[in-house]
């Protein structure tokens, strides 16, 4: 039975997981669970699971869950509030695995608590690489944290693999491996066959209807823009230890096809599914065996067809953006992802408009990205810098 800790438990990874936990309830006990406001879900979630803790990022929310749950005396769970609470319950011996699926760098923290005290890391929270890259996979080294990737597109990449490299992520070693490409696919979001000048007009309505996945709002926004895209490209650099060469995307509207590995005899070994993500997350909580996840299988028969395509860099100028910010280095990954939080969060409330999404980060990039980055408090530092800036730009933009 493995104790989890699921942190980020009230959004759509974490209710996921959850799901995959019902359904195999002899494998997984809910150890702890960890989120930002909802007391509403996680009260339903406690009388459920009947975690030891659930600890809310907000005091209000916590007494909110914790009177509530008063009402039932056979729930035993302890309710805790803020951000050292959440690395306590994804770091005490107790806890055997941790699903990281806050969003955003407030993810960060926890996380790397997690790796530092040798727990098997279920990485749904992209900003742990995003922003400490190197610094992340080398706690993990030392620590002899297993990371597995939750995200579709890397957990089909990792399905790819041969079992070699999947037993060392952060580490992998492709050329030896017989691997020449890594194909990151990305649905293209809502607007790909939209004629550019209509994106001056977008609305943040428009923008949230994805064709494909359903998420959360920033997270789709940003695959509105493909950043959610340039991120995972960043990601996938640390996770399986890639050199520029060896990674391309491809635009692949249907999202059935993952992800996918070319090999240098010609072979191609890809992950397909319906585009659930209780697939990917069944398959890390259980490797290597395999469990029920609740995702109906993929019928071939009712598939119209499978196309792919070259991104367009002035349709999605901000994955070209995080592309280079990839190989310039960690100060440039960690500006761009604080100035894509402000500008995204902006861009919701209807502060600023859908291409200055990218304006917002192309100059935040060029300002920090030669910035000094020598451990997780500079990176923490820088941040808030960017951040700052980027919130300026909004407000100069606004005028």
């Amino acid at each position: 039975m493995e104790n989890i800790t699921i942190l980020g438990s009230t959004g759509s990874i974490g209710q996921s997981t959850l799901d995959v936990v019902r359904r195999n309830r002899d494998l997984f006990n809910v150890f702890a669970l960890g989120a930002g406001s909802n007391a509403d879900v996680m009260i339903r979630d406690c009388l459920e699971f009947e975690p030891a803790f659930a600890v809310m990022k907000q005091e209000i929310a916590a007494e909110k869950v914790r009177n509530e749950l008063k009402k039932y005396p056979h729930v035993r769970t302890e309710v805790l509030s803020g951000s050292d609470a959440l690395n306590t319950v994804a770091s005490v011996d107790e806890c055997d695995s941790v699903m990281a699926a806050i969003v955003g760098s407030a993810g960060l923290v926890s996380a790397l608590a997690a790796v530092k005290k040798g727990k098997k890391l279920y990485l749904a929270n992209k900003e742990s690489l995003i922003m400490t890259g190197h610094l992340f996979i080398e706690a993990a080294r030392k620590s002899g944290s297993r990371i597995l990737p939750v995200d579709s597109e890397h957990n089909a990449i990792f399905q790819s693999l041969p079992e070699s490299e999947q037993l060392r992520i952060g580490f992998c070693e492709l050329n030896a491996a017989g691997v020449s490409h890594v194909l990151l696919t990305g649905s293209g979001g809502p607007f790909r066959d939209c004629p550019l000048d209509d994106l001056r007009r977008v609305t943040p309505s428009q923008a949230l209807a994805h064709p494909t996945w359903s998420m959360g709002p920033k997270i789709t926004i940003d695959s509105s823009t493909m950043m959610n895209k340039g991120f995972e490209f960043i990601e996938a650099k640390w996770l399986f230890n890639l050199e520029n060469d060896q990674i391309k995307v491809l635009v692949h509207p249907q999202s059935v096809v993952h992800s996918m590995v070319q090999y240098v005899d010609g072979s191609v070994v890809a992950e397909l599914g319906n585009p659930d993500m209780r697939t990917p997350i069944a398959r890390v909580m259980a490797y290597p065996k395999r469990i029920s996840s609740g995702v109906e299988p993929m019928d071939f028969v009712k598939l119209s067809g499978l196309t792919f395509m070259e991104p367009d860099y002035d349709r999605y100028p901000c994955l070209k953006l995080a592309i280079d910010s990839c190989w310039n280095g960690q100060a440039a990954t960690t500006a761009l992802n604080a100035a894509n939080e402000s500008a995204v969060y902006a861009f919701l409330n209807n502060k600023i408009a859908y291409l200055d999404i990218y304006k917002v980060c192309a100059e935040t990039v060029a300002k920090f990205c030669s910035d000094n980055i020598a451990d997780v408090d500079s990176v923490l530092e820088l941040h808030k810098k960017a951040e700052s800036f980027a919130s300026q730009l909004v407000t100069r933009i606004q005028k």
